[in-house]
C-alpha cells in the first residue's frame, strides 16, 4: 500500500478514536449488575471523557482534517493514484465529518437540522457524481466545494472547543454561529454544483 493510500486509511482508523474520547459510555452500560465490578473505573473514564476527552477530540480531528488532500496531492507529485484510492478518499472525508456531527448531536452540542443538512448535502451531490461517472462525466471539486469543506471544520473544530472558547469570549456563541455560516456555505455550494451539472441529471431521463 502506498503513502497517500496509508493517509486515507488513517483517517478512517481515527473515527472510531475520535468517537471513543467524544461519546461518554451509557449510563446503562456503567450502571449494571454485570459490570458491577468495574463501575468506579467506568465512572472514572466518563469523568475524563466529559471534561477532557472533547480537547483530544478536537486534536484528532483536526490531524484526521489536515490529511484531507494532501492524500491526493501525494498520489499525484509522486503519480500513485490507484483505484483503491479514489474509492476510499471519499469515504474517509465524508465519514470523519459525518462521525463529528452525529458525536456533536449526541452530546447537545449540535441541532439535529445542521448535522441532518450537511449529511444530506453530501448524499446529493454524490448522487450526482455517480451519475456523472456513468455518463462518462468528471465533476471537479469546485471552489464553493472547498469552501464548504473548510467551514466544516473549523465550525466542528470550535464546537468540540466549545466550554473553552465561550469562557473566553463572555458567552459569545461563536461556535453557533460558525456552523451557521457552514450551512449555508453547504447548502449554497449544492445549489452551485446542481446549477452547473444539472444537464447531466436531465440527459438520463
Amino acid at each position: 500500500m502506498n503513502l497517500p493510500n496509508k493517509l486515507t486509511l488513517s483517517r478512517i482508523i481515527l473515527v472510531p478514536v475520535f468517537m471513543l474520547l467524544i461519546i461518554p459510555i451509557p449510563e446503562w452500560i456503567v450502571n449494571s449488575n454485570f459490570l458491577a465490578f468495574a463501575h468506579s473505573q467506568l465512572e472514572n473514564v466518563n469523568f475524563f471523557i466529559k471534561n477532557y476527552g472533547n480537547y483530544m477530540a478536537a486534536v484528532l480531528f483536526f490531524i484526521a482534517a489536515s490529511t484531507d488532500g494532501l492524500d491526493g496531492y501525494i498520489a499525484r507529485k509522486r503519480k500513485q493514484v490507484t483505484n483503491f484510492g479514489k474509492f476510499l478518499d471519499p469515504i474517509a472525508d465524508k465519514l470523519l465529518v459525518t462521525a463529528a456531527l452525529v458525536a456533536l448531536v449526541e452530546r447537545g452540542d449540535l441541532s439535529s437540522w445542521a448535522a441532518i443538512v450537511i449529511i444530506a448535502r453530501e448524499f446529493i451531490i454524490t448522487g450526482l457524481r455517480l451519475v456523472a461517472a456513468g455518463e462518462g462525466i468528471v465533476i471537479a471539486a469546485s471552489k464553493w466545494g472547498k469552501i464548504k469543506t473548510v467551514t466544516q471544520i473549523i465550525a466542528i473544530l470550535t464546537a468540540l472547543l466549545r466550554g473553552y472558547l465561550v469562557d473566553v469570549l463572555l458567552g459569545f456563541p461563536i461556535d453557533k454561529v460558525l456552523m451557521l455560516v457552514a450551512v449555508i456555505a453547504t447548502v449554497y455550494s449544492a445549489y452551485d454544483y446542481i446549477v452547473k451539472n444539472g444537464h447531466v441529471i436531465s440527459q438520463t431521463r
